[in-house]
């Protein structure tokens, strides 16, 4: 704030920009708290979002490492300072806040403060964080606190729209479960109506086969194909069904961490080595992020129970905004000139369609004997 009003003016307003690029919680979390330890010049700065029990439903830090945090302990609970900032909705501006009569200390492996700002975020009349700094860094005579008045009021401006950035989000993600529990209804009255039907139809004939196995085996043998073909067309509309969800791991852990932990649950089933290398990936959009996921879903499968291969690596680079997939397996290979019937039998078609959709590319590189390598590449946002 040394360098005068305007470059005061510029930070706040790239901290906001800041905000408003993103529309997941934890991701408005972290850039709320980043923005203001930077704006402010502090050591250390957290958000706070109280649950209905006591505690933090969610908590984030920044100026701590990971293993600092980890070695701190579980999240906070409600008292002291940071109660008071909760219930009681004021400002806290200390020169020590060790010294204050509401501290009730911290973990060893908490890192040591002094002075300290904080201020409760609102959504009208309703406290929905709290927000705090520590540590100045500026020199701070003896008994005096490092952040000023001005500190206070740029930190209050930054609350103000971290309260509007942090409501947006979270209407946008009550908005996506409820789009997706809507979807999951629609789903289940899918599968009632079709697959139901189907199975209602196997066992009919299954029952007849049953019947006619002794008097006319051959008629029996028909219906028992019959049988076949219903079973698999229940098992097409099924996966048809389910393959539409956006997987829950998706959301929570994003494109890496779920591939990797696929993949080494794979590496654990199967015969086969499965290995898999991130390098360098950005969060991608979410379309483009299933559109992956399911292509590899889709190339491992085929690698696994077709190709008898026995290694299948998949790496996942970046390349620019965007991402490039590759899964190789040294299997048994198969004649791309014969495209249409591997298309049908590989599911091919589906993983054209599934890239195309989000504007990536597609290539199959397959040699009879020398295994198969399919690679997708889509853009980033």
């Amino acid at each position: 704030m040394s360098q005068g009003p305007r470059s005061g003016l510029a930070a706040v307003s790239s901290a906001l920009l800041a905000m408003s690029r993103h529309l997941e919680v934890r991701d408005v979390l972290k850039t709320i708290v980043a923005s203001a330890r930077e704006l402010l010049d502090a050591q250390y700065a957290a958000l706070g979002v109280p649950d209905d029990h006591g505690g933090f439903a969610q908590f984030v830090v920044d100026g701590v490492s990971d293993e600092q945090w980890k070695a701190i302990g579980p999240l906070p609970r409600q008292h002291g300072i940071l109660a008071a900032m909760l219930q009681e909705a004021e400002v806290e501006r200390l020169a020590d806040v060790r010294k204050d009569p509401r501290f009730e200390g911290w973990p060893s492996a908490h890192p040591d403060m002094s002075d300290f700002l904080g201020l409760p975020i609102r959504d009208g009349d309703e406290v929905i964080g709290a927000l705090f700094l520590a540590n100045k860094n500026c020199p701070k005579p003896e008994g005096s606190c490092g952040f000023t008045e001005e500190d206070e009021e740029l930190l209050g401006i930054l609350a103000q729209h971290a309260a509007i950035a942090l409501t947006n989000a979270r209407l946008y993600e009550r908005s996506r479960e409820l789009t997706i529990a809507e979807e999951r209804s629609r789903l289940a009255h899918e599968l009632h109506d079709a697959v139901s039907q189907k199975l209602f139809s196997l066992r009919l004939t299954a029952q007849a086969a049953a019947a006619l196995i002794d008097r006319d085996p051959s008629r029996a043998k028909g219906e028992l194909h019959q049988v076949a073909a219903l079973a698999a067309e229940a098992a097409d509309e099924l996966r048809a069904a389910v393959v539409e969800l956006r997987p829950a791991a998706l959301d929570e852990d994003g494109l890496v961490a779920t591939l990797r932990t696929q993949i080494h649950v794979l590496d654990r089933a199967h015969s086969a080595r499965v290995t898999f290398a991130g390098r360098g990936v950005k969060a991608l959009p979410a379309a483009q992020e299933e559109a992956v996921l399911r292509v590899a879903q889709e190339a491992l499968h085929n690698a696994l129970r077709h190709s008898g291969a026995e290694h299948v690596d998949v790496t996942l680079d970046r390349r620019g905004s965007g991402a490039v997939l590759r899964v190789t397996d040294n299997g048994s290979g198969f004649d791309p000139q014969a495209i249409r019937r591997a298309g049908r039998h590989l599911g091919l078609v589906s993983m054209r369609d599934r890239t195309s959709g989000v504007g990536g590319t597609l290539a199959v590189e397959s040699v009879p004997g020398k295994g198969t390598t399919i690679e997708m590449e889509v853009p980033g946002g």
